[in-house]
């Protein structure tokens, strides 16, 4: 059915109006994502910083033997999105957790589940997993250190104050692949794994300086444990803000050409139907005009 030009006028503007809104969802993507990038990349120096320290431990005290205490509680965190507009980010990880072979319901019986974010949190629901406590992510580059603080001081607490000995703690959260692509990441926080800490201590000591400090191994190793686990908790939650942000950019994206497909073909429309108008007009004047030459000539 042919519309009207008054109705494609009217579509046309709504199109620009819906294009004006996603042009802005996309430049606020591209800029919000930009502090976290510089968030990820500082954490990943700092983290660079505690391995020197650990190695530095065990330069000069030797390997350290960890202990092989059963844990006693199991603990998932999850990082996901606050907002939508970012595709199917969080089911992509909340099927990776659900496939994860380290994460089975039968491995697991008594895995206990902290999630970052209320779309997350649907996602989870959606696929059976409810989860222990629904955590609001950071709505700024300042707030990551502050959920990072809260996540850790939840994890001592539930390992009553020695979370390597009475610990399993796992990360889900999407990170950034090769080629601007993304891909869903579980990996273990706790208890440390045995490859690195074998890998620090045969890693040779660059130094002239024998690495020396104040107080006992077991106190500076678990202040280096403790800065270890925040620094994975701080990359993990701005590695998933930086993908969302990067997953939101792609959508706004592909909407944006979309919207311009769709402006395009109703431009197009305008002008066929606004054409067919003026040609109407003209000929409505021609015929006019040779009715009033008829009648002239009668006369």
């Amino acid at each position: 059915m042919a519309q009207t030009f008054e109705a494609l006028s009217h579509h046309d503007d709504t199109l620009t109006g819906i294009r004006s809104i996603v042009h802005t969802m996309k430049t606020l993507s591209a800029i919000n994502a930009v502090p976290y990038e510089r968030a990820a990349t500082s954490i990943e120096a700092y983290h660079n910083t505690i391995l020197s320290g650990l190695q530095a431990l065990l330069a000069g005290t030797g390997p350290i033997a960890l202990p092989s205490v059963e844990p006693e509680e199991k603990v998932l965190v999850v990082f996901g999105s606050d907002h939508g507009l970012c595709g199917s980010y969080n089911e992509t990880v909340a099927q990776a957790v659900v496939t994860a072979p380290e994460l089975l319901a039968a491995e697991h019986p008594g895995l206990r589940i902290l999630c970052v974010g209320a779309q997350m949190n649907d996602a989870l629901t959606g696929l059976g997993i409810t989860p222990e406590a629904v955590l609001l992510p950071p709505a700024s580059a300042a707030g990551i250190g502050r959920l990072a603080s809260d996540i850790v001081t939840r994890l001592d607490t539930i390992g009553r104050g020695d979370p390597h000995n009475r610990l399993v703690a796992t990360l889900a959260f999407m990170q950034r692949a090769d080629h601007g692509q993304q891909r869903p990441a579980v990996t273990r926080l706790l208890p440390l794994a045995p490859s690195l800490v074998a890998e620090l201590a045969e890693r040779p000591w660059v130094s002239r300086s024998l690495p020396i400090h104040s107080l006992s191994s077991d106190q500076v190793f678990a202040a280096l444990l403790r800065s270890h686990i925040f620094a994975s908790v701080f990359r993990a939650s701005a590695e998933a803000i930086v993908t969302e942000n990067a997953a939101r950019l792609a959508r706004m994206q592909q909407a944006e050409r979309s919207v311009d497909d769709q402006l395009e073909q109703v431009k197009g429309q305008m002008r066929s139907v606004r054409q067919e108008e003026i040609t109407t007009e003209l000929l409505d004047v021609i015929i006019g005009f040779e009715a009033l030459q008829g009648r002239e000539r009668r006369s």
